[in-house]
């Protein structure tokens, strides 16, 4: 008589996740999260000219291959879009938003990147 494998003993939960289909689910939406945030950055530094160093920017996020990439070149990022004017506002509200999604625990004080 031929017993059972022992999968079948355990609970559906313990394998949740594991090589399954949720695995390449999780991986295409990190991917995708990672695209969403690449662009915003790729249109920030189309804002900038060649004295802000938004060629040396856009040369960087175009290189970008990781999000932490993109998290290492948000300071010089924010620093080139100071000012006032309301494409840079708007550029900075919106780096702001993609990069809280990808990394939601670090949003600084609401200073620290100056007024969006």
């Amino acid at each position: 008589m031929l017993s059972p494998a022992p999968r079948h003993f355990l609970p559906t939960a313990a394998l949740a996740g594991a090589g399954l289909p949720g695995d390449r689910l999780a991986q295409l939406a990190a991917r995708s999260a990672f695209l969403q945030l690449k662009g915003s950055f790729l249109d920030a530094v189309a804002l900038l000219g060649s004295r802000d160093g938004g060629d040396w920017l856009r040369q960087q996020v175009h290189h970008a291959e990781e999000p932490v990439d993109l998290w290492l070149l948000r300071g010089p990022l924010f620093d080139a879009l100071e000012g006032n004017e309301p494409e840079r506002r708007v550029a900075r509200l919106r780096l702001r938003r993609c990069l809280d999604t990808l990394f939601p625990d670090t949003a600084p004080a609401a200073s620290a990147f100056g007024a969006f």
